[in-house]
């Protein structure tokens, strides 16, 4: 018995030495190389039970391995490469039995690039280890700078978007400031729901609004989380009471000349769930993007890159150092040659009038404006845009939102002088070619039943200089239809129908009917611009150049490139010769020169102002009283300095296209004056 007792305690102790050895095989060299393929592995809770009990004592597995993965997430890192330096056995001798370091050098890829750095793995044993061989670790082996109580920051260097300018450098759309109410989640403190429920009854939103914000993945307890612009109304308040809520001056986008340019400049809004799945990568959930007008068109270019930096920061918030930075790059300025004060001039002479008007250099084809009014404040997306504003808009029966300058409109007697050229080009009128009409009303025979052009002055007899003088419907009736259906249309395409606009803008494409012209009816109202024919107004003022250019219709410029715009370019063959192009100048001369001219109002002393009238009328059947949209196409004759295209819609009871030509007169006479 003693001596199966005395075995079994040899047997045992002989076990503990095996599993000693055992244990001692697992060398200093060993377990570096574990914890290195752990890290570069991803393994972090293996990495942690390499650690020393010290070590664990004082941070679980759960914060040890959170903390590995929050970093490298929120760096972005896509790449780490862990490569173990050679050792010097010289700086090792005579040093502590039981403490080794092993060098090594990290290099990872971030959103900031690639960071790398060299550090030491300090690897011991001792009897709290139970004299197993563990790393000593400490937030110098996440990046050798680091101390206790740090952490790494990732801050977003937003890219200042570009400024888009008119051709005289004035600001369409610039970086500005605005007043920004906002909160620092950490100073919220036990007052954190009251704080939010009085904050939201003061600024009149759902506290859902605020409560979202302030649970955004960016968000952290020391950083300021804007909740919205500050308004007049909204400052009226007093917040002193409110513990976190602070108002900062934070940069904005402004829109200096407003509802003037509003549809033009468009305006910017807070990304939204479909522009980050539409655009996977590309933005984060507090950017901005352009939504509407050139904000939308230029968005790639105006945004620029925004830059990101990482670094290590002190527990009080000091900087410790920079791992990484990517400058951000500002975006692209845009400059347009637009004129920013005729644009606005043209816009308040419409006294709020639902319309539009294009603006163009009749030679050059700069385009000097585009608007539509009504319209709305693009500066209260940005200020704060409330609901009751966004209700008034959408419910006003002029529709603000709406913009004109893109829309397609029955072009009506503004159309006249397309036919004229056309049947001079052909050799189907001449200028002073005289016919005789009798009445108001006019039908070709019985084929038309009941069907009948009319006209508004009664002049028995009229040449075609006589005709676009007093704007006869009936006169350019009969002239399309001795020209024919296929010769009218094949040279009214000429004049850009059926094609795209040579425009970046968006603009849809005007049409001289739906399916052909196939009968005489339609020709004749084609004729005086009724019918099916629909136009922009910036398609109305580039069909009106050939008259200034010899017969060419300029191609419309809206940007400047790096080396000057490109000017002067055709939009297309030459549509008639130069002898036609002066007669049809010397006609729209007469429509403002002579005193019974439709256009006689917008006459200028010392300019030479050709123009054309025109009234559209809007009706589903012949003899019924339908909306009026009135026209007026005006251009400066001798010098080609400008051609306005104007249109306002339901005139009928305002005199109608009178009502447009005195408008417009007063918006060129201060144009050319201001060029004197």
């Amino acid at each position: 018995m003693v001596e199966l007792r005395r075995y079994t305690l040899l047997l045992w102790l002989f076990s503990l030495w095996v599993l000693a050895s055992c244990e001692q095989k697992a060398k200093p060299e060993e377990v570096f190389a574990e914890y290195v393929e752990d890290w570069r592995q991803g393994r972090y809770e293996r990495m942690y039970e390499l650690l020393a009990e010290p070590v664990q004592a004082a941070l679980s597995k759960e914060q040890f391995v959170t903390r590995y993965r929050s970093i490298y997430e929120g760096i972005g890192m896509t790449r780490l490469e862990i490569t173990p330096a050679p050792i010097d056995e010289t700086k090792t001798d005579g040093g502590p039995l039981d403490k080794r370091t092993y060098p090594y050098r990290v290099e990872m890829d971030t959103v900031a690039g690639p960071i790398a750095f060299e550090g030491v793995v300090p690897i011991s044993k001792s009897k709290e280890t139970n004299h197993k061989w563990k790393v000593d670790w400490s937030p110098s082996l996440l990046f050798p700078s680091m101390e206790e109580g740090d952490r790494v920051f990732v801050r977003k260097r937003k890219a200042e978007r570009g400024t888009i300018y008119d051709g005289f450098d004035r600001e369409l759309a610039a970086n500005g400031t605005v007043e920004v109410l906002g909160i620092v989640p950490g100073q919220l403190g036990e007052d954190r729901e009251r704080t939010i429920a009085a904050l939201a009854e003061k600024l009149a939103i759902p506290e859902s609004v605020i409560v979202d914000k302030l649970s955004a993945p960016w968000v952290e307890d020391d950083l300021f989380v804007p909740i919205v612009n500050m308004t007049l109304e909204r400052l009226k308040h007093d917040y002193s009471d409110l513990g976190g809520v602070t108002i900062r001056e934070e940069s904005t986008r402004v829109y200096p000349y407003g509802e003037a340019a509003a549809h033009l400049t468009g305006y910017i809004r807070p990304v939204t769930a479909e522009d980050l799945e539409k655009h996977a990568g590309r933005y984060e959930p507090n950017d901005m993007i352009g939504k509407a007008g050139l904000e939308l068109l230029y968005e790639q270019r105006l945004r620029g890159r925004d830059g990101v930096q990482i670094a290590i920061v002190q527990a009080d918030g000091q900087l410790r150092k920079t791992l990484a930075e990517v400058a951000a790059m500002p975006g692209e300025d845009i400059r347009l040659t637009i004129d920013a004060e005729l644009q606005q001039s043209i816009y308040y002479s419409f006294e709020g009038d639902a319309g539009t008007a294009a603006a163009v250099h009749p030679k050059s084809g700069e385009v000097f404006a585009l608007v539509s009014s009504p319209a709305y404040d693009p500066n209260l997306f940005i200020t704060g845009l409330s609901a009751e504003q966004w209700t008034s808009w959408n419910e006003d029966p002029k529709k603000p939102l709406l913009n004109r300058f893109t829309s397609l409109y029955v072009p009506g007697s503004v159309f006249k002088p397309i036919t004229a050229s056309i049947g001079l080009k052909l050799g189907v009128s001449a200028v002073d070619e005289m016919k005789a009409i009798d009445g108001l009303r006019w039908t070709k025979d019985e084929s038309w039943g009941s069907y009948y052009v009319k006209r508004v002055r009664d002049v028995p007899v009229e040449s075609l200089t006589d005709a676009i003088v007093n704007s006869d419907n009936i006169y350019l009736a009969q002239e399309a239809l001795e020209i024919g259906a296929e010769r009218f249309s094949r040279e009214a395409g000429r004049f850009g129908f059926d094609r795209p606009l040579p425009i970046p803008y968006p603009f849809p494409v005007a049409s001289l009917s739906n399916d052909g012209i196939d009968n005489e009816i339609l020709l004749a109202d084609s004729a005086y611009g009724q019918g099916e024919v629909l136009m922009s107004s910036l398609h109305v003022a580039l069909a009106y150049t050939p008259f200034v250019n010899n017969g060419m219709m300029v191609k419309p410029v809206l940007e400047y490139s790096d080396g000057g715009p490109s000017l002067g370019e055709a939009w297309g063959e030459p549509i008639f010769d130069s002898e036609t192009a002066a007669a049809m100048n010397r006609m729209l001369l007469e429509v403002v020169e002579n005193p019974a001219g439709t256009g006689h109002r917008a006459s200028i002393d010392g300019r030479r102002i050709a123009g054309k009238t025109g009234t559209a009328e809007l009706k589903k059947s012949k003899g019924e009283a339908g909306q009026e949209n009135g026209w007026f196409v005006a251009y400066e004759a001798e010098r080609g300095e400008l051609l306005l295209a104007a249109m306002i819609e339901d005139v009928g009871s305002r005199g109608g296209s009178t009502h447009v030509v005195r408008k417009t007169a007063k918006v060129l006479k201060e144009y050319f004056h201001g060029r004197e």
